[in-house]
């Protein structure tokens, strides 16, 4: 047999048929191997394999680390898990964590540039107990300040709807923590473009919204935030407010028996650190941020640094009349409210 006659037969048998017997198997591939042995164990070198979950403890601080992640997806994520945490425990349970060391994380994300992860962090601020943020208002309040002024109209949209849910929940401690007053204010008016020598330092013109702001909707809520932010500043002293002041006067001093007089200022304390304002400890203040606990000091700073150009803000934005106008008109409520009941005796 030739050579080439060899070759053509070791061909032909690539194309050949193999004939099946029955009973017979089909022969082994030469790669074949065998995978019908079992094992007991499998051993992971530095693993371990565990039928017990992780904590829900442990589950919220794991969450609650990833929101320093690089990827916007994975913050969004963690936010709405540890929402979902908050939101669903039980009631009058405490937080898996307590806010001390919840807050710290969320703080950066109040400049994060993506708006889903803003929004979601709005959620999880509403979800947090109200009692317990009124002792953390001083350390929100630096980044909403710099939100408000950022060069981003999203960033600064979004420390404005963070600045409206703080203020509904701890107003007070808001205008008379320091810097809570005089800078905040400044924010508000450079946002606007109602400029102060002040707030004329932090822009030279009105901030524009950007395409969001064409309908005038981000300027309504800018006003309506200001006017809620006036109010809990200076507005009309509410009812309590009112007893304290008649019994500062003496006017319910027929109610006390002798020698009992003026027992407003010997009783304790109703807040923690009362003497923070005379700054003991801290390092020197200018007026900016100094602590204007009292309505009355709140409304003499506002008197003589900012009511005429809310007022001159305030009468140019109810001319152009719909939301706008409206939104101006609770401006001019409440400075009526807060003047009217400053100048009583």
């Amino acid at each position: 047999m030739t050579s080439s006659r060899k070759k053509k037969n070791e061909k032909r048998k690539d194309f050949q048929k193999t004939k099946l017997k029955v009973g017979k198997e089909k022969a082994q591939a030469a790669n074949f191997t065998d995978t019908s042995f079992r094992s007991k164990a499998i051993v992971l070198n530095q693993q371990s394999l565990t039928t017990r979950a992780p904590s829900a403890a442990l589950q919220f601080t794991h969450y609650l680390s990833l929101l320093s992640s690089k990827s916007d997806s994975q913050r969004r994520d963690s936010l709405a898990y540890l929402t979902t945490a908050i939101v669903s425990r039980p009631v009058n349970s405490p937080l898996p964590q307590p806010v001390s060391v919840i807050l710290p994380a969320l703080l950066p994300l109040f400049l994060d540039g993506s708006n889903g992860v803003r929004t979601q962090l709005l959620k999880l601020l509403r979800a947090l107990p109200s009692s317990d943020m009124e002792g953390h208002v001083a350390l929100l309040l630096p980044y909403i300040r710099a939100g408000m002024t950022h060069l981003a109209a999203d960033i600064r949209l979004s420390s404005v709807e963070i600045m409206s849910w703080l203020v509904s929940i701890a107003g007070n401690e808001v205008v008379s923590s320091p810097g809570g007053w005089i800078k905040l204010l400044n924010c508000f008016l450079s946002m606007l473009g109602w400029h102060t020598e002040e707030s004329s330092k932090w822009s030279s013109n009105r901030a524009s919204f950007g395409k969001a702001g064409s309908d005038g909707k981000p300027m309504i809520k800018v006003l309506q935030t200001l006017a809620e932010f006036l109010d809990a500043g200076i507005g009309a002293p509410t009812d309590s407010e009112m007893s304290e002041i008649d019994q500062q006067q003496g006017s319910s001093s027929s109610e006390w028996i002798f020698p009992l007089r003026q027992t407003l200022h010997h009783v304790l304390p109703t807040k923690s650190a009362p003497y923070a304002y005379l700054n003991l400890f801290g390092q020197p203040k200018d007026e900016e941020g100094e602590m204007y606990e009292t309505r009355e000091d709140r409304l003499r700073v506002f008197s003589q640094r900012f009511l005429e150009a809310v007022e001159r803000g305030t009468s140019a934005a109810r001319k152009e009349g719909g939301e706008m106008g409206r939104a101006a008109a609770g401006i001019s409520k409440v400075l009526n409210e807060g003047m009217t009941s400053g100048a009583q005796p």
